[in-house]
């Protein structure tokens, strides 16, 4: 991919470097056209010429996977599965919205591959949970306390919801039997306050007054069999930071290259994945 320039110390520049001077450089256009001496529209069409072919990763062995999905624009975003211990990339895929069909599509990928699932983190698409249950399922923790100051707001007003709120953020450090006893506990205090119901004096229609705190109850109640699988599967975590942290710094590549469009950004992507496959995936997992 030579163009005939060259540094002044004689380095040749390739596509290839302007490629790792963009997206790993955190280099604008216009900071290569200055660093090279190549014109802007040189270095973007340059960059238009890359293509990356995605293969899917054949990773065998076995161990227990974080799942999820981001977005990084209108209708663009990555569903993402990695080998907890060491961070492996297992599958990535394209997406414009977040389906069943392509979680399933994900774990058939990794089986085909010979791969172990010793557990699955994942983080509130409720149908997940059935449809994966033949699998151990650790519900992340820290999704589950965004769930709960979502429904119940940073700052409740309620003494009931304001003592929910509290018990949620101690989540991380109790364990099941601590954890579900307080709950219960809260419940029980409560019990008769969440059974209150308001009747619009237009409509006539019943409704539960507190539905915010009703709701934030349920969500708890819903996902509680799965908090704490961790507790009985070895190495497996409570939370997906691990793969959150991931599409941080994925984000923070495209934020760095503002205006893209959708091909771009989904080249981009492509580019940033095998770039991450070839630092974290052991060498002779990948054909």
């Amino acid at each position: 991919m030579a163009c005939g320039h060259r540094f002044s110390g004689g380095r040749e520049i390739t596509t290839d470097y302007i490629w790792e001077m963009y997206l790993h450089g955190k280099q604008t256009v216009a900071q290569i056209s200055e660093k090279t001496g190549l014109s802007p529209s040189t270095v973007k069409r340059r960059l238009a010429t890359i293509r990356f072919q995605w293969i899917q990763p054949v990773v065998k062995g076995g161990g227990v996977i974080h799942m999820d999905a981001t977005y990084f624009g209108r209708n663009t975003g990555v569903l993402l599965a990695l080998e907890s211990v060491t961070g492996r990339l297992l599958y990535m895929k394209h997406i414009a919205h977040e389906h069943i069909s392509d979680y399933e599509e994900a774990i058939h990928h990794i089986n085909s591959c010979g791969y172990e699932i010793r557990g699955l983190v994942i983080d509130g698409l409720q149908k997940l949970f059935v449809v994966f249950s033949g699998y151990k399922i650790q519900m992340c923790q820290f999704h589950m306390v965004a769930i709960i100051r979502r429904k119940l707001t940073k700052n409740p007003q309620l003494e009931a919801g304001k003592e929910l709120l509290d018990l949620a953020y101690r989540l991380k450090w109790m364990s099941k039997d601590t954890f579900t006893n307080e709950f219960e506990s809260w419940k029980k205090k409560w019990h008769e306050f969440l059974k209150e119901k308001t009747t619009n004096e237009i409509t006539g229609r019943t409704i539960y007054t507190h539905q915010r705190l009703r709701s934030a109850m349920i969500s708890i109640s819903t996902y509680l069999p799965f908090l704490f699988t961790y507790e009985d599967v070895e190495g497996m975590p409570n939370t997906n930071n691990m793969i959150e942290g991931t599409f941080t710094d994925m984000k923070k590549a495209l934020r760095n290259h503002p205006g893209m469009n959708e091909d771009n950004r989904k080249r981009m992507m492509k580019g940033f994945f095998l770039a991450y496959i070839k630092k974290h995936n052991t060498k002779g997992d990948n054909p």
